[in-house]
């Protein structure tokens, strides 16, 4: 509560006005509400980092899951194929990334590998550490 001698008080937010009219010789108290500091909280669903690794990255990528889940040849992987679905439990999904750390000459990061639950998820991050890696090399 704030002590305001209260003839005519406007307040306005980003969301809406409130208008508090009165007159009086006294001073009132007048509720001036929560007081909230910071920024609204945005939707992370709103936006998206879409990386697109390359197709040979995507598809050997595809070939280590299968391989890796013992999937048959003809089994349909795609990119937005989620691990969980193909039957992958934490511990498939560890090897997994251990084989493409082998098969791309990587390493991925624990809380990075944490994170992957996707065949796409898999392809961008390979495709982000080999940058990285080739960027680091001398030439």
């Amino acid at each position: 509560m704030a002590a305001v001698p209260v003839t005519c008080v406007r307040l306005t937010t980003s969301m809406h006005t409130t208008q508090i009219v009165g007159r009086t010789s006294t001073m009132k108290l007048v509720p001036m509400g929560r007081v909230k500091s910071g920024f609204p909280s945005l939707r992370t669903s709103r936006f998206q980092i879409s990386c697109s690794a390359k197709p040979e990255t995507l598809n050997k990528v595809c070939e280590v899951v299968k391989t890796q889940l013992a999937l048959a040849s003809d089994s349909v992987v795609e990119p937005d194929t989620k691990f969980a679905a193909l039957g992958a439990d934490s511990l498939d999904t560890v090897e997994i990334v251990m084989t493409l750390e082998e098969e791309f000459g990587i390493s991925v990061e624990e809380e990075n590998s944490q994170n992957i639950t996707t065949v796409q998820e898999a392809a961008d991050l390979i495709e982000k550490l080999v940058e990285k890696k080739n960027a680091s090399e001398p030439a």
